[in-house]
């Protein structure tokens, strides 16, 4: 047995600065919430979530057999002083959590340190599993019933002191520890998040249509992105923080200065999008090795920065989109560019989007172009309605 503050003192010196602790039971509650949010379709496209994945998630000693205890860790990672150049490129924006080193590495290594510390401690092995987003257990549910925080209306948790701006993972051990009690909820009648998401993602309080979500959007999703919802997403290039902006609590998080959490270079946090799109795939992996941002792809890395550059860029920006769509070798590109090129360069554009429509042979690049070309007329009628 270890007492939670000597746990607490030990996860801090393993950099571990915020720790509570649950027993490893079932979590049965969650199975009505997470088989209704699968039947309304609310995760369409993860197609390896399915009812059996969800079921197993709920008790956590189908991964570790021998479990008595969940410790739930977070690792905050606000930084606030550091923002964009004010030089007048367009820039892309990339969620907070994936400015430093990938996050899923360096909660491990600092889990199996406090792992050793609890060893030391104890005088014993101490059987432990490791999990950081990486494996089938309800992270969220395991921070909430701990009391590392509360469910935020946004679906995400709410650590005191620092917001949602927390890195969570947990260790399953097999050592009693006295679990902490939950949080009561503190969000009242505040909807800012609500309000604040520009897809409409949040379609109520806790409840997430991930289809929707820039996040998903910008990550996971492999494919086209629906025209619908391309011009809502900004600038975003590698997931979103527009909820966490507009959470109280997140605007009053505690600075934190974490090295691993923090960029190297400008490309990590702010990368220019005509960089992006005239990126080769080798730069791309050299640039991002080691950090959260591979999981894009080079493709839909480039795809999002067309996307971002149709609704952020200038006119003269259009040279770029030009190039990318004669040049680029993924298709999924070209079909993002030729959106964006009708976005930005309005009547100038067609002749540049006709031109490509006699060289493409790719179907799924040819709509684009022709959907491309319809808007760019449609934009001219109107404005010639206008005009007269």
């Amino acid at each position: 047995m270890i007492e939670r503050q000597r746990l607490r003192e030990l996860a801090a010196i393993a950099g571990l600065s915020v720790t509570a602790v649950t027993t490893a039971e079932p979590f049965p509650e969650l199975w009505p919430v997470l088989h209704q949010r699968i039947a309304d379709g609310r995760l369409r496209g993860m197609d390896w979530f399915t009812e059996e994945r969800a079921l197993f998630s709920l008790t956590p000693r189908n991964l570790h057999p021998t479990g008595q205890s969940i410790i739930s860790i977070g690792v905050p990672y606000w930084t606030p002083s550091i923002t964009p150049p004010d030089d007048g490129i367009p820039r892309g924006r990339i969620a907070r959590y994936a400015w430093g080193k990938d996050y899923h590495r360096t909660l491990r290594k600092r889990m199996e340190h406090l792992h050793a510390l609890l060893e030391q401690e104890l005088g014993r092995p101490v059987e432990a599993r490791f999990l950081v987003d990486t494996a089938r257990i309800v992270d969220r549910a395991v921070a909430a019933r701990s009391g590392l925080g509360w469910y935020g209306k946004n679906t995400m948790i709410i650590v005191p002191h620092y917001g949602s701006w927390v890195m969570l993972g947990e260790m399953i051990v097999d050592i009693p520890i006295e679990p902490d009690p939950p949080l009561r909820p503190r969000c009242g009648r505040c909807a800012a998040c609500l309000a604040s998401c520009p897809t409409g993602a949040l379609v109520g309080p806790y409840e997430l249509d991930a289809p929707r979500c820039i996040s998903y959007l910008t990550i996971e999703h492999r494919g086209v992105i629906p025209l619908e919802l391309r011009p809502l997403m900004g600038n975003w290039v590698f997931g979103c923080d527009i909820c966490q902006e507009a959470c109280p609590y997140t605007i009053a998080a505690r600075s934190t200065i974490d090295p691993d959490f923090l960029p190297e270079r400008e490309e990590h946090c702010f990368p220019r999008l005509e960089w992006i799109l005239r990126i080769s795939e080798e730069e791309f992996r050299t640039v991002y090795r080691g950090r959260a941002v591979l999981r894009a792809k080079w493709a839909g890395f480039a795809r999002n920065a067309a996307i971002a550059l149709g609704n952020c860029g200038r006119p003269d920006d259009a040279a770029v989109l030009e190039e990318v769509l004669a040049r680029h070798p993924h298709p999924l590109v070209r079909g993002h560019a030729a959106w964006a090129l009708a976005q930005l360069g309005g009547q100038a554009a067609l002749p540049t989007l006709h031109q490509a429509l006699a060289c493409e042979e790719d179907p799924y690049v040819r709509s684009e172009l022709l959907t491309a070309l319809d808007l760019t007329e449609r934009h001219r009628t109107t404005a010639a309605h206008v005009d007269v």
